[in-house]
């Protein structure tokens, strides 16, 4: 039997509302010990996406509240960061939104510390960003 590899994948970035525009930043490192492959970045919203959506070549939308992103391989060492950066447009002019920011897949490694790869963050259409 294997042991699962061990990675510390981290997720930072911020979010901002202004109308039914949705803009997401995503800062994404792997703090080891195990590198990585690639790691599937899960953005899902409380509020609708508008219909299709123009989306990075390394992202496709899932269903109508969740957009899927992967990030290519990430070293142990944390000193190699993959950054995202997504325009979305919602299905309406919401006053907030709750942005969910999370790992969907990381290869099978065991991560001990999902506190900095597991976001919520709620963001009023003030146009200011919100940080995680």
């Amino acid at each position: 039997m294997a042991i699962a590899p061990e990675a510390d994948v981290a997720h930072h970035g911020h979010v901002r509302l202004w109308g039914a525009g949705l803009g997401v930043r995503v800062r994404t490192e792997n703090h080891g010990p195990s590198s990585l492959a690639g790691v599937t970045v899960r953005v899902r919203t409380s509020v609708a996406l508008a219909g299709r959506q123009e989306l990075p070549q390394s992202c496709l939308q899932a269903d109508r509240w969740t957009v899927l992103c992967r990030t290519g391989a990430l070293h142990a060492d944390g000193a190699e960061e993959r950054r995202l950066a997504l325009e979305l447009r919602l299905a309406e002019r919401p006053d907030e939104v709750v942005v969910r920011v999370d790992t969907l897949w990381n290869g099978g490694a065991t991560d001990r510390n999902p506190g900095n790869n597991d976001h919520e963050v709620l963001a009023p259409a003030t146009g200011d960003e919100y940080v995680f």
